[in-house]
């Protein structure tokens, strides 16, 4: 985030927690009409090309728009995009084929990659609360995959991809960070932009193909793209544009509530006994970090 928060009067505070609020409830939903998209045949790097890439083509004048802003950090700002363009890869395929609630609970380590890569990279502290998240995450994680028996086991890609999506994601927010002087606007835009130009470098390889693709399918990923993604983005970049990080990091985890609870509810996906543990474990590190991630002894923006 960048430190050019807006001074929110008391209504348009209350605006950016129901923004947030929204903007969480669109993305935990997002996997519907992914998984809608793969039953039509179409990969993840397809999906990706065809609504991000859409979506990230028409925020290019809005960038160039920015572009006094956040030209001495350029460097950042494409590396914020490409890092992004690969953890939305990672994720859009993970979600259409894999288990929701398995892919959410190990997209949300994140706070793990984060707090290891804001150590290295950033030089920032790692505190005893944010020891304490790392350590309930990874506790998490090992009941969410499974015992010692499913751990030896090879995963499953999508458990990979899920993993390897929060991994990226919180590269994504570290490289952020360091642009502290790039707008919100431009770091969110760019990373749609990256997910464009990452699936079209992919997507010779390992997209599969077009050839299916009816007119009422096409309209439908437009309508995905022009509809449902942005309204993604703007709620969020309302959200935390008029709200502290702290506040704004913890009402953005209500996206893995809506995720796992509609899985359930509306999927039909089910957790054991000791997957809720580890899911609430998982939960808990999230807080812990939205909470500690931003205080002003640390040296985030």
């Amino acid at each position: 985030m960048t430190s050019t928060t807006a001074i929110a009067t008391p209504r348009t505070e209350t605006l950016a927690v129901v923004s947030l609020l929204a903007s969480g409830v669109i993305w935990g939903l997002m996997w519907m009409p992914l998984k809608f998209f793969a039953a039509q045949g179409l990969s993840g790097l397809a999906m990706t090309l065809s609504t991000y890439g859409l979506v990230g083509a028409v925020a290019l004048p809005f960038l160039w728009m920015q572009r006094q802003a956040w030209r001495p950090q350029a460097r950042l700002l494409v590396m914020a995009g490409l890092l992004g363009g690969i953890a939305n890869s990672c994720f859009i395929t993970a979600l259409m084929f894999g288990e929701v609630t398995r892919v959410m609970l190990l997209f949300y380590l994140a706070p793990v990659w984060g707090v290891l890569g804001g150590a290295l990279f950033l030089g920032e502290r790692i505190t005893l609360a944010r020891a304490a998240g790392m350590a309930l995450a990874v506790a998490g994680a090992v009941l969410v995959l499974g015992d010692s028996e499913a751990l030896a086991r090879p995963f499953a890609k999508s458990d990979l991809l899920g993993l390897a999506s929060g991994l990226f994601y919180a590269l994504t927010n570290i490289v952020s960070r360091a642009g502290d002087r790039i707008p919100i606007a431009s770091k969110s835009l760019i990373v749609f932009t990256g997910c464009g130009v990452v699936s079209a470098l992919l997507f010779p390889f390992f997209g599969g193909g077009y050839s299916q693709v009816s007119p009422l399918l096409a309209l439908s990923l437009l309508g995905f793209a022009g509809l449902w993604l942005t309204s993604a983005m703007w709620t969020t970049m309302y959200g935390v544009t008029h709200l502290e990080a702290g506040r704004s990091s913890v009402l953005l985890v209500f996206e893995l509530v809506a995720a796992v609870l509609s899985a359930m509810l509306i999927g039909g996906e089910r957790l054991s006994g000791i997957e809720w543990i580890g899911a609430a474990l998982i939960v808990s590190a999230a807080l812990i970090e939205a909470r500690v991630g931003s205080s002003p002894q640390q040296k985030s923006t």
